[in-house]
């Protein structure tokens, strides 16, 4: 990779270096050893952001309420454990469940009871300003990312904002990535708990140009290999990062940063990756997002697919 203002940059050799560099650190939520953010009767509640992605990690107490009033944008729920039973309103709208499910929650006025508390994740864009302010990074943030546009919510679901639940998968499919759903803010690629470490002669070293990644992990402990590439200001250039982080906890991995990750326990390990807004790649796949029928792609997306098939 050369500057333009170098000969060899002329050279029919000279390629550009698609992954460039970034000045951005990856963020830990270590929520098992974390100072809480919130700790009241509700409970115990940490905040990790992303460019356009937060995490709010929830233990509840028996009888613990959240509530939203005025919400932007649709958010995401998730119940991780079976027994985590659940009663939430929104848009005029009750319904309840077990728990170990996902829930999409429509904008504006919403509330959600958990009678015996548990183990609850919610999943918002960083367009909620009350909530970034929370953020254990949020001075990560303060200058964006420069490699990430602009956020822009997808297209309104086809029959209207309302409340969704979907059960999590306790088993995969044979030859599908995920399960993973899509709202018009976020994508969660929540597979079912998986078995021993992961074989290390079958990695997936891959980054991401424009947007960053969070994995969220909920049992278990993983090795997550990060390199941040070398591009041409040596300012940028940091050294290679491979934490370990146990249950619960989540990484934010940032745009260019090359990374593959890899569980470590015996058995029933179980990392979620999140992302907002939705990845197009993975939307296009046939079969792989659980909801597609109920969220359409961007009019842009329809065009890039008809451009590359």
């Amino acid at each position: 990779m050369y500057d333009k203002s170098d000969p060899r940059s002329k050279l029919s050799t000279a390629k550009n270096d698609p992954s460039g560099s970034t000045p951005t650190p990856a963020s830990l939520g270590l929520y098992y050893k974390d100072k809480p953010v919130e700790e009241d009767d509700n409970g115990k509640a940490w905040y990790t952001r992303g460019q356009d992605l937060l995490v709010n990690y929830i233990e509840a107490a028996p009888g613990a309420t959240f509530t939203r009033k005025d919400q932007k944008d649709e958010y995401m729920i998730v119940l991780p454990d079976d027994d985590t039973p659940y009663e939430i309103t929104a848009m005029g709208e009750t319904k309840e469940g077990p728990g170990h499910q996902l829930i999409i929650v429509p904008p504006g006025n919403s509330t959600i009871t958990f009678p015996k508390g548990g183990r609850v994740v919610r999943l918002f864009s960083t367009q909620s300003e009350d909530l970034n302010a929370k953020c254990a990074n949020a001075e990560t943030y303060a200058t964006p990312d420069p490699n990430i546009p602009p956020f822009q919510p997808w297209p309104d679901p086809v029959d209207g904002f309302k409340l969704r639940v979907y059960d999590l998968w306790k088993t995969r499919q044979p030859g599908q990535l995920g399960p993973i759903w899509r709202c018009t803010t976020i994508m969660l690629n929540f597979p079912p708990p998986g078995g021993g470490p992961r074989d290390i002669t079958k990695m997936s070293p891959h980054s991401h140009d424009d947007f960053d990644q969070c994995s969220l992990v909920m049992a278990g402990s993983f090795l997550h290999n990060m390199r941040w590439p070398w591009g041409l200001d040596k300012n940028l250039w940091r050294p290679d990062e491979a934490p370990v982080t146990e249950a619960p906890s989540c990484t934010i991995i940032p745009a260019k940063v090359i990374h593959s990750s890899e569980s470590l326990h015996s058995s029933g390990n179980r990392m979620a990756d999140i992302f907002a807004p939705p990845r197009l790649d993975f939307s296009l796949q046939e079969g792989w997002v659980q909801n597609a029928d109920e969220y359409p792609l961007p009019e842009w997306a329809t065009e890039k697919e008809k451009a590359t098939a």
